[in-house]
């Protein structure tokens, strides 16, 4: 069977397995309320940047497979298999996940579903999630018991959506406790994703609960690598040690890997902080809250990133910002994304900045996010202009254009030749030849 399939949400995880799975030879309706995302994707432009991606999305809108409406009775008439996708950010002045993008997104589809049909949620979200809206489907749903759910984790990462939508490491699919419906959902989901099981990844089946607790484990595990191997930097600060020495020893080691262990500023966008904070929220309501106790301090550990980078930048300058240029590279969580959600670059950036300091930020991507985010800093339109008169440069975003930069050059550029590199990426014996003062999280 050929299935039609929806996706129901064109923010970045919506845009990109929509494109995606149009590639794969899939009729495919992405579905959003907000018109203007809509108008932009169905002309071929991205409203974020991902490498790789908007070729896709051109290419499926041209062979006419793929299309998108603001429509949720197109979309309940066109879909077979409707994919959810819509956003859980935290909840404002809590930690718990605001679900309430999730349940909108049923209560919209579910009383237009008159045919049998499979939604496999895809949507991060705390675990009972699925088992509650498994509920309100066959309560509100026409088709009754022929509107089946599933739950099918995304695991995609900024950055390189594309290579792990179209060659995923794993696929995880959430089925009901009916074998009637489980056997449905399975069969439609190793249908559609033949060809990623065909090249080997693996497909794992479970239970709603098991697939929603995969995604925030492994974000949760992520985190706890990089807040671990942060705090040793702590530690390498006050001992006079190396800490990428520590890491690059430690990555030989097989049961600890290398991947996820590069000391820096720390982990933010729209993922992983606010994930784990569900996570916690969630173990708490579910009275299992000493069990993930731990991702508290992995939370300050990487909050703690931040403030010691501001604390290093002071004490260059002699213990002072006021009146004082900074040059700030970076404004994404990471580079390859102009993702600032949650940015530890644009964070520090204006905490420097209330400090007293002139702060001008460049990012190859995120000038448009960054100065709607932080309209009060200042921008420039290279890393040169950036550091224009700065007396410190920080290096916040571990950007290729940035690792490669001539520091002799820079140097030109500068009223001070101070720099504190944040996410270790600068060779500094390079640096220092060319009359800095270069400084890093965690080293001597």
């Amino acid at each position: 069977m050929s299935y039609r399939l929806t996706v129901i949400g064109t923010g970045y995880l919506g845009a990109t397995h929509a494109a995606c799975m149009a590639d794969l030879g899939f009729e495919v309706l992405g579905l959003d309320v907000d018109e203007e995302r809509i108008a932009r994707l169905a002309a071929g432009d991205l409203p974020f940047y991902e490498p790789g991606l908007e070729p896709v999305l051109r290419r499926g809108l041209a062979s006419g497979r793929l299309r998108f409406t603001s429509s949720y009775a197109e979309a309940a008439e066109f879909g077979d298999v409707h994919f959810l996708c819509v956003g859980t950010p935290q909840k404002s002045g809590e930690y718990a996940a605001d679900l309430s993008y999730v349940d909108a997104a049923i209560a919209s589809l579910a009383p237009l579903l008159r045919r049998p049909c499979l939604i496999v949620g895809k949507s991060t979200v705390p675990v009972g999630t699925a088992a509650r809206l498994a509920v309100t489907l066959a309560k509100t749903a026409p088709a009754g018991g022929d509107a089946v759910l599933a739950w099918n984790p995304e695991f995609l990462r900024e950055g390189f959506a594309v290579q792990d939508t179209l060659h995923p490491d794993r696929i995880v699919a959430g089925l009901p406790a009916d074998q009637g419906a489980a056997e449905h959902a399975e069969k439609a989901l190793r249908e559609i994703y033949r060809t990623m099981i065909a090249a080997g990844t693996p497909f794992i089946t479970s239970d709603y609960a098991t697939a929603e607790l995969v995604k925030v484990s492994a974000n949760a595990f992520l985190a706890t690598k990089i807040s671990f191997i942060n705090a040793m930097a702590e530690v390498c600060e006050a001992a006079h040690a190396d800490v990428t020495k520590l890491s690059e020893a430690l990555s030989y080691d097989d049961r600890i890997g290398g991947k996820f262990l590069g000391p820096g500023l720390g982990f933010g966008g729209g993922c992983l902080p606010k994930d784990i904070r569900a996570f916690m929220a969630r173990a708490g309501e579910l009275g299992a809250d000493q069990a993930l106790s731990f991702l508290r301090e992995v939370d300050e550990i990487n909050i703690r990133r931040r403030i010691r980078m501001v604390d290093l930048a002071r004490k260059l300058l002699g213990g002072s910002f006021a009146g004082r240029t900074v040059g700030v590279l970076g404004a994404a969580f990471k580079p390859n994304s102009d993702d600032v959600r949650d940015s530890p670059a644009l964070d520090v950036a204006a905490s420097i900045r209330a400090q007293g300091a002139k702060v001008t930020v460049y990012d190859p991507q995120a000038m448009r996010n960054a100065r709607r985010a932080q309209p009060t800093l200042e921008y420039g339109d290279s890393a040169l202009s950036a550091a224009r008169d700065a007396h410190v440069v920080l290096l916040l975003t571990e950007w290729a254009e940035f690792r490669d930069m001539d520091p002799f050059a820079l140097a030109e550029a500068v009223a001070e030749r101070n720099i504190v590199d944040g996410r270790n990426a600068l060779d500094p014996e390079r640096w220092r030849a060319a009359g800095w003062n270069y400084r890093a999280l965690g080293r001597p």
